[in-house]
């Protein structure tokens, strides 16, 4: 009898460890009778299992697996925004993505028009302020249209950002974008690949529509940067006043950008100590927030595109891999503390 009930014990274990690994995955446009339509994907908890597909691997980049329109577990949980970097797309941080959702959150993230990897148009890009208002679009979706309304502990919403993804939840969170000061930074800190940006994002100069005040998201209740971008673009003022927790978590291998010290290390300067925590992973690369990579990857991205290897290349000291458990520790650690 012994035996029989240790083997129930462990059919149990295993089924449940199952159920909680199950990852659903939806896909939608939002907005789409608007002049910014909103390319967005879904995943949270998922009563079903199968069938299983792999989502977000190509050549170069490691997919992961997913229900597709599985039916929502039972429950509310906490929801997690994601804002992609320049240039890049919803699948980037989808590593990230299915470890939270295996731990119970429910994750949306959003091609930005304008400065994805499928759309480079220059109107969009140049309306800066409309990547936090995607967010924030986003946001009202899940908590007032979507299927998951239910299933949303709406007290618990955590935005997070890569590189200018991580620009983008820093408006979010109560940082506000002062031109002047990022002139005088650029003036003095005149890197090409940061300040190079301003004239396409909008920076150099007023923009039609750009709003007077901050955008500030209330719905937010705490923010993760991943290694920004154009730091130095936020009011001194703006970040000392800022009350909405932060993680800021940093690369310290310089790929040619500015140092993290001047990037990261600039909101870590003026943001209370007591409303943000500052991780630097010194093996880390610019790119090691992304997915992982297959083994010829860099050559295969050199070979398309000269110099695009670096997409690939960390630090000497971890892979990839071992970065994201350590990165997906700091991380999940800050979202259940604060």
């Amino acid at each position: 009898m012994r035996g029989f009930a240790s083997f129930i014990l462990l059919v149990a274990c295993w089924a449940s460890n199952v159920l909680a690994q199950s990852v659903g995955f939806d896909q939608v446009l939002l907005y789409a009778d608007s002049d910014r339509p909103l390319k967005a994907s879904v995943w949270y908890p998922s009563q079903t299992q199968i069938p299983q597909e792999r989502i977000a691997e190509n050549a170069v980049f490691v997919g992961t697996d997913v229900v597709r329109l599985g039916t929502p577990s039972q429950g509310e949980f906490p929801v997690v925004i994601l804002s992609h970097g320049y240039g890049g797309n919803w699948r980037n941080e989808n590593w990230l993505v299915t470890r939270l959702v295996q731990d119970g959150y429910i994750v949306a993230a959003l091609d930005h028009p304008g400065t994805t990897t499928f759309d480079h148009n220059p109107l969009a890009a140049s309306q800066w302020w409309r990547r936090a208002t995607d967010v924030s679009r986003l946001l009202d979706w899940l908590l007032e249209q979507s299927y998951l309304v239910k299933h949303i502990d709406d007290a618990n919403i955590t935005a997070i950002g890569h590189s200018l993804g991580g620009w983008t939840v820093m408006l979010l969170a109560g940082a506000e974008f002062d031109r002047n000061q990022l002139k005088q930074e650029c003036e003095i800190y005149n890197n090409p690949r940061t300040c190079g940006l301003m004239t396409e994002l909008g920076m150099d100069q007023p923009q039609i529509g750009e709003p007077a005040n901050g955008l500030k998201d209330a719905r937010i209740k705490r923010v993760v940067t991943l290694d920004l971008g154009l730091a130095r673009s936020f009011s001194r003022q703006s970040l000392q006043a800022l009350t909405t927790p932060t993680l800021i978590l940093a690369a310290g291998v310089d790929i040619g950008d500015l140092p993290q010290e001047k990037e990261s290390g600039f909101l870590a300067q003026f943001i209370p100590k007591q409303n943000r925590d500052y991780i630097v992973y010194p093996d880390a690369a610019h790119f090691s927030f992304m997915q992982l990579c297959k083994p010829n990857a860099i050559a295969m991205l050199e070979e398309e595109v000269p110099g695009d290897g670096i997409i690939c290349r960390d630090g000497d000291w971890r892979s990839r891999e071992k970065l994201h458990q350590a990165m997906y520790l700091d991380i999940i650690h800050f979202l259940q503390a604060s």
